[in-house]
């Protein structure tokens, strides 16, 4: 006669293993999520008008940016010492920063005291942005821009990242998704564990990749935006994106793979969404 217990268990795995690491789970994921909601703070951004849910206010977002300045300075070979392109990245940032509070729509405009790195390195093509208005570009992709407007486009998509809190936002996200990816992997379970961090692994990676698809889209529109107001031709940016392009060769990484789309997709959105309606985009 068969035993109704032994039944139960498949390959060595019981029902009531199973069940109680899903429970587990989803307790862990519960607890994330209040912790996710007691530690953060849902403010309107007042230049894109969106509700955020944010960890650090303004002061915290400029003292990080601050202090971790340096380290990514010397991540990059330092400042670069032509101090004739150092000042023509000041110019350009400074004329765009100088139009941000007239995009503001919702209460009293952020005074973020934005400044602008031209690093040494001449091999890697980027350009980032630390909360509170640290903005960066390498020498590489400064060489590669063929006019003052294309570095406006440049500092201006960064510039849109900072004023639309989108570092401060996936780091308030963060907290959250560690805990869904524990959770992820307690509920995988089984006897191979290296399994079930690397299923972890992979969905705190997906889910938490910085500066996702909207969030690069919107600091398109908002650097568009600045250009305009700042009397440079957001046309360029779209010039911005074929430098992209060709840097990355044929070994980008598939989009649906990543968060981030590829130049050419952000190239046709300026096209077809941005150019268009830049004085309609609901901040004029």
């Amino acid at each position: 006669m068969s035993n109704p217990q032994l039944r139960r268990v498949v390959g060595g795995r019981s029902r009531t293993g199973c069940t109680s690491r899903i429970l587990l789970a989803l307790v862990l994921i519960a607890f994330a999520y209040f912790q996710f909601l007691a530690s953060t703070e849902k403010v309107v951004n007042p230049y894109t008008g969106e509700k955020q849910r944010i960890a650090l206010t303004p002061q915290q977002e400029m003292a990080m940016g601050l202090q971790a300045a340096p380290q990514m300075i010397r991540q990059y070979g330092g400042e670069h010492p032509d101090s004739r392109a150092q000042a023509l990245v000041d110019q350009v940032g400074a004329r765009l920063v100088a139009h941000i509070d007239s995009l503001a729509t919702q209460g009293r405009p952020i005074d973020y005291p934005f400044e602008f790195h031209l690093l040494a390195d001449e091999r890697t093509i980027n350009a980032f942005a630390l909360p509170g208005g640290q903005i960066f570009i390498t020498a590489a992709l400064f060489r590669a821009l063929e006019s003052e407007a294309q570095l406006a486009g440049v500092l201006g998509h960064e510039a849109g990242h900072v004023i639309a809190k989108h570092s401060n936002e996936q780091m308030s996200k963060a907290g959250l998704l560690r805990g869904i990816g524990s959770a992820v992997g307690v509920a995988v379970g089984g006897e191979n564990m290296a399994s079930s961090a690397q299923v972890a692994g992979m969905v705190n990676h997906v889910l938490s990749t910085s500066y996702g698809r909207n969030d690069e889209y919107e600091a398109d529109e908002i650097g568009a935006l600045l250009m305009h107001r700042a009397g440079y031709d957001p046309a360029a940016l779209i010039g911005v994106m074929e430098i992209l392009r060709k840097a990355g060769g044929s070994g980008s990484q598939p989009e649906f793979l990543s968060t981030h789309p590829f130049p050419e997709n952000r190239a046709e959105r300026l096209r077809t969404v941005v150019l268009p309606g830049i004085g309609k985009l609901g901040r004029s």
